[in-house]
């Protein structure tokens, strides 16, 4: 293990992170496994402990600012966290177990996943970009002075939870995704994902040391890297022609996606 070049890596992912906002969980998870070989179990974990202190970083600015929704935080919260408990307790069965190879479903799960919100995302550049006068059909819109609405922001918080918590990608970008779609959250009340990301990562990274596949040797240096990279990055983020860089990492996530899930 080179803690020389980990650091560097993870400033360099800080870096896209502030600039575009995509998580850095699509790009560290990968990193650790094909640069570093480090196996997916220990890749997974570590990378979600890692990420956990920039989410209550974030998440603490975020709330002492009051530019979030509490009640939306408060019932994805509620849904997710016991979900991505779930997800943990999916992996120490399959671990206990011992009859189904565990790196080798981490690898395509994690895979999979980066492809489903690469794709989200590029979806939703080529339509902002080359047709914004297009009018598609408007999902329901979760409204939490209802049962049904409760109900639902449950559900859909329990599915992300579980989904990090196999996988520890994409957090933040999924609840991004459900905050836009499902609540019509303006541009200010978005950074509620980031305190309900923060949530669900502290439990998950309870799950995850209880697992026992956490390894402190790269959580620090990862931190060490990707909080000045982040500072950066979101002072560059005014002057970085944005579409065009999210549309390169775009194409680099669906290679590293296809990678993990054909080639791992």
């Amino acid at each position: 293990m080179d803690y020389l070049l980990l650091p560097f890596l993870s400033f360099v992912v800080g870096i896209i992170v502030g600039l575009t906002g995509i998580g850095g969980a699509s790009l560290i998870t990968p990193m650790l496994i094909f640069v570093f070989h480090v196996p997916p179990a220990i890749a997974v974990s570590s990378d979600v402990v890692a990420a956990t202190l920039m989410k209550v970083i974030g998440g603490f600015k975020h709330w002492k600012q009051q530019t979030l929704d509490l009640q939306v935080v408060k019932w994805l919260a509620w849904g997710s966290v016991p979900g991505s408990l779930i997800g943990v307790g999916i992996l120490y069965l399959i671990k206990r177990n011992g009859t189904l190879n565990l790196d080798y479903i981490l690898l395509r799960a994690i895979g999979l996943m980066i492809l489903l919100v690469t794709l989200l995302g590029f979806a939703q550049l080529s339509l902002k970009n080359f047709v914004p006068k297009l009018k598609l059909p408007e999902p329901p819109k979760f409204d939490l002075n209802t049962q049904l609405g409760r109900i639902l922001t449950l559900s859909v918080g329990a599915i992300l939870g579980c989904l990090v918590g196999l996988t520890s990608v994409s957090s933040g970008a999924m609840f991004a995704i459900v905050l836009i779609t499902f609540f019509r959250l303006d541009a200010r009340k978005l950074v509620g994902t980031d305190i309900s990301a923060a949530i669900l990562l502290v439990f998950t990274s309870l799950g995850y040391l209880c697992l026992g596949t956490v390894n402190w040797s790269l959580v620090l240096p990862i931190w060490l890297g990707t909080v000045p990279g982040v500072l950066l990055g979101a002072k560059l983020c005014k002057i970085t022609p944005q579409g065009a860089l999210r549309l390169v990492i775009y194409v680099i996530l669906v290679g590293v996606s296809w990678k993990l899930v054909y080639q791992a």
